[in-house]
């Protein structure tokens, strides 16, 4: 596979974990297609397990936000500006604590979103748990389940 192929599987990747901060966008499965592309062209059983395993992984995700209470975006206060400081925040500590980092940066994305819009920290305390209970799990599990896949894929390339 060329880089530019790469170059573009990395940006359905990109572009599914977006998708899971944007509701109506099927981000875990343009990440599974993303890994499905790859793993079709490459043809070694690094590849196969890969896509095996990242099957499974998001299978038991979706199986996972079922059990979970459904999202209610109304009401909590919920901002393209949270959106974007909890899916940076989640990004970045999966970078500088690989995999279980993005738990407490989506978090900490939340609070700093917060904590800048009421200015205090025991209001922005009380809104990150609003938010956690209304949405913030279901998408915190699904965003994890896909910057697993997408940190399992760049270490694939980067081992194979």
């Amino acid at each position: 596979m060329g880089v530019w192929q790469l170059l573009l599987v990395g940006l359905v990747m990109l572009l599914g974990l977006l998708g899971v901060l944007i509701p109506g966008v099927p981000g875990r499965w343009l990440v599974w297609a993303a890994i499905l592309w790859w793993s079709m062209h490459e043809k070694t059983g690094l590849a196969w397990a890969l896509l095996v395993g990242s099957t499974a992984v998001l299978l038991v995700d979706q199986v996972a936000v079922w059990q979970l209470p459904p999202r209610r975006m109304r009401g909590v206060g919920v901002t393209r500006r949270m959106v974007v400081c909890a899916g940076a925040g989640a990004l970045l500590g999966f970078v500088l604590i690989p995999v279980v980092g993005s738990i407490p940066g989506f978090i900490g994305g939340i609070y700093a979103s917060e904590r800048q819009r009421l200015g205090g920290h025991g209001p922005a305390v009380a809104s990150t748990r609003a938010v956690m209970r209304a949405v913030g799990t279901s998408v915190l599990v699904e965003l994890f389940a896909c910057l697993l896949v997408m940190g399992a894929w760049v270490g694939a390339l980067i081992w194979g």
